[in-house]
């Protein structure tokens, strides 16, 4: 007699595995582009030419950018550091999004408050002000952020958390943005200090990752924008219990894709998507 096996679903099987280990989606190294490394992949053809100094710890960016017609770099130096989590890593989302913001025509950013949510190195928020001397941006995330290694832990030991908003000042100060770039601490979820300016436009890349942390984002996103608000929003698909976030999300935003960015037929292969989102009136 044949004994019949009755197969575990698929997403039950994913929430085990995040439980154990609620990061491990952004474990893969191929996800992380600290460091120039050798592909195939069309994605490498257009985000930002880049260079890691073992000597200075500092990852350097370049992306192409025309200003005013005359095509020149516009540079971006961070310290990156894995240690904080995974807030300390340029991701692919961020630099897609900072990458299109470069793109995008002169005065798009010009007198707009601009923030950006779970910042980490803080790249997409200098690129901004690095575009555009005459706009207000602030880059905001947690400050601390346990590391990957304990995230999982059930008790966490205060010593194992690792400071993060010294890392975004550090790169503030190493692109002289101090003019029109701050850094602030905002922990998802949580009331919104009033030293934070109501912003025109938003910009999150690679925030959707940990799952408890889901109905925070969304709140936190409501309780900052408006019917008016620009929200710029880059996203990798990386497991099936991220349409959990698109469900809370849809009560409050409505979205659509941006089309008019040139790489997004190449970015789509990688299962990353730029989206804009609306605010939904009351």
């Amino acid at each position: 007699m044949q004994l019949q096996t009755h197969a575990v679903p698929e997403m039950a099987v994913e929430e085990e595995l995040d439980a154990k280990d609620p990061l491990r989606h952004l474990m893969g190294v191929e996800d992380s582009l600290v460091a120039v490394r050798d592909s195939s992949s069309q994605l490498l053809a257009f985000l930002p030419a880049q260079s890691h100094s073992v000597e200075d710890g500092l990852l350097r960016l370049s992306f192409s950018c025309d200003r005013g017609g005359v095509p020149q770099p516009l540079n971006i130096s961070l310290a990156v550091d894995a240690s904080p989590g995974c807030g300390g890593i340029a991701w692919p989302a961020g630099q897609i999004l900072a990458t299109y913001l470069v793109q995008r025509d002169l005065g798009y950013l010009r007198d707009k408050n601009v923030l950006e949510l779970g910042a980490g190195t803080g790249l997409v928020g200098l690129v901004a002000g690095e575009l555009e001397a005459d706009c207000r941006v602030v880059i905001t995330d947690q400050a601390f952020v346990p590391s990957l290694r304990i995230i999982a832990c059930t008790q966490l030991n205060a010593s194992f958390y690792r400071p993060l908003l010294p890392i975004m000042q550090k790169n503030v100060a190493l692109n002289k943005l101090g003019s029109n770039v701050a850094v602030a601490e905002l922990d998802w979820g949580s009331p919104i200090p009033a030293s934070i300016p109501k912003p025109d436009i938003i910009l999150a890349a690679d925030c959707v990752y940990f799952e408890p942390a889901f109905p925070l984002l969304v709140q936190t996103l409501a309780d900052l924008a408006d019917t008016s608000t620009e929200i710029l929003f880059c996203y990798k698909k990386r497991r099936k219990a991220d349409k959990r976030f698109f469900s809370m999300l849809k009560k409050k935003f409505s979205w659509k894709e941006v089309m008019d960015d040139p790489n997004r037929e190449i970015y789509m292969k990688e299962a990353i998507t730029l989206m804009r989102l609306f605010k939904r009136q009351k």
